[in-house]
Order: C-alpha cells, then structure tokens, then sequence
C-alpha cells in the first residue's frame, strides 16, 4: 500500500506560480504511472497530468506550455510546477499513483 500527501497548495494572484509536491510512503517503487488530478465543487475530477514510467509527460490542453509534472524516485515525490496561474486553475488538486493510490488534495486559489 503507498500513501500519498498533497502539500503546496495557496491562495495566489493571476500570474504568479505554485510548485505543488506529492510525497509517497513507503516509496514509489511499485508506481509506475503519476499524475495529478484536479476538481472544482459540483463537478467532475479533471485530468491535469501525467508522468509515465518512461518519463513520457501528457498535459490537459488547458495547461499545457503553463505546467511542467515530474519525479524524483529517490525522493518519493512528484511534483507540478505550475506558472502563469490563472482563476480557471482554481480546484482542490490531487495526486494519484497508478490511478490506484490517491492522496486527499491541497487547495489552489488563483484571485486577484
């Protein structure tokens, strides 16, 4: 079983960046694919992005030329790096481990 901790989130102005960083335990040994995951009350989960084993990285349209997903198997963490923020990337964002292992979510605020 890996456990998963969300932790990065804030309030921020359009813009301005936030790093995001998913820290897994005991290790992400058993992981093969990661990504990050984000959702907004009274709607669906939605897509962000993905990292794969390979390192082969897809992004949601949306985000994409704006964040940048990685990881560090030595340690145990994903990361989202995210730039140019802007209020439609306000959500709760989570991050999961081979859509198997979720984590509960740190809060993202884009408002000026």
């Amino acid at each position: 079983q890996v456990q998963l901790v969300e932790s990065g989130g804030g309030v921020v102005q359009p813009g301005r960046s936030l790093q995001l960083t998913c820290v897994a335990s005991p290790n992400l040994d058993s992981v093969h694919a990661m990504g990050w995951y984000r959702q907004v009350p009274g709607k669906a989960r939605e897509f962000v992005a993905l990292i794969r084993e390979g390192g082969e990285r897809d992004y949601f349209e949306d985000v994409r030329g704006r964040f940048t997903i990685s990881r560090d198997n030595a340690r145990n963490t994903l990361t989202l790096q995210m730039d140019n923020l802007k209020p439609e990337d306000t959500a709760l964002y989570f991050c999961h481990g081979d859509w198997r292992y979720w984590g509960r979510g740190t809060q993202v605020t884009v408002s000026s």
